[in-house]
């Protein structure tokens, strides 16, 4: 059994910008802030993988930061500033090999895993993957997805293209539409891109980059199911739909 007796906040971020890659007390402190507000689930191991990576993407995205994956000074004062980390409990759960979390309104002695007294320090520490590309996702989807977002959404900024990933990725989940990626892309009349063969455009890296946010989590659309662009739309039906914001020329719609 553990007893924490006055396991105080603290922190300790360096100055250094943070990012993917990085080892060490800044990316425990990261992590740790990060899943105490709810944005990281993975294990407190001190290494920046891309788990870290689109957690701390989306926490900026959700606190207006600019959303580059990259922890520098006003990144880690929102932090500061909306979290809390006890660094010697975190520490010594590391130190014993003890699973434990560090999620917020969670009482200290109620986050650490009894029974996992054995494990060691070592096993605390995770191999990542050189992917960020979830399971369940083919290439060819991951390709006919990058060809929507450029075909559709190459002049766009970076968020909408992401918005755009996102709106193929809402509809999939959606009961009125396909059930597969491609299904859902040339669904008679669904994409302009489609319709005018810009979809056979080669995509760039940002259009690929874009479809990983997406996949990974990120969903600028805020669940839209539809866009459109009100300076060419045609179809009279779609100002009907209830919308939820615009990005770019794109107005988002459920």
């Amino acid at each position: 059994m553990f007893f924490i007796i006055c396991a105080g906040e603290a922190h300790a971020f360096s100055n250094q910008v943070i990012q993917r890659g990085a080892v060490g007390d800044d990316v425990l402190e990261l992590q740790a802030r990060l899943q105490y507000i709810g944005f990281y689930n993975g294990k407190i191991d001190g290494v920046f993988g891309w788990g870290t990576y689109w957690a701390l993407r989306n926490f900026q995205y959700k606190f207006g930061l600019p959303v580059d994956g990259l922890a520098g000074e006003g990144t880690k004062a929102k932090l500061v500033k909306v979290s809390k980390y006890y660094e010697s409990f975190v520490k010594e759960q590391i130190r014993k090999g003890t699973s434990f979390t560090h999620y917020g309104g969670k009482p200290l002695s109620e986050q650490v895993k009894q029974g996992d007294n054995n494990a060691t320090a070592e096993k605390t520490t995770v191999q990542t993957t050189a992917t960020n590309v979830p399971k369940g996702f083919s290439q060819n989807d991951i390709r006919l997805l990058a060809n929507a977002v450029y075909g559709e959404a190459r002049g766009e900024p970076y968020i909408g293209q992401v918005a755009v990933a996102a709106v193929i990725l809402n509809r999939l989940e959606h009961p009125s539409f396909p059930k597969s990626i491609a299904g859902i892309i040339f669904q008679p009349g669904a994409f302009t891109a489609v319709s005018d063969g810009q979809i056979w455009l080669t995509p760039n890296e940002t259009a690929k980059k874009a479809v990983l946010d997406a996949l990974n989590g990120w969903d600028p659309s805020g669940g839209a199911i539809y866009y459109f662009n009100p300076e060419t739309a045609t179809n009279g039906w779609i100002w009907s739909r209830p919308q939820i914001k615009q990005i770019g020329k794109h107005i988002f719609c459920k």
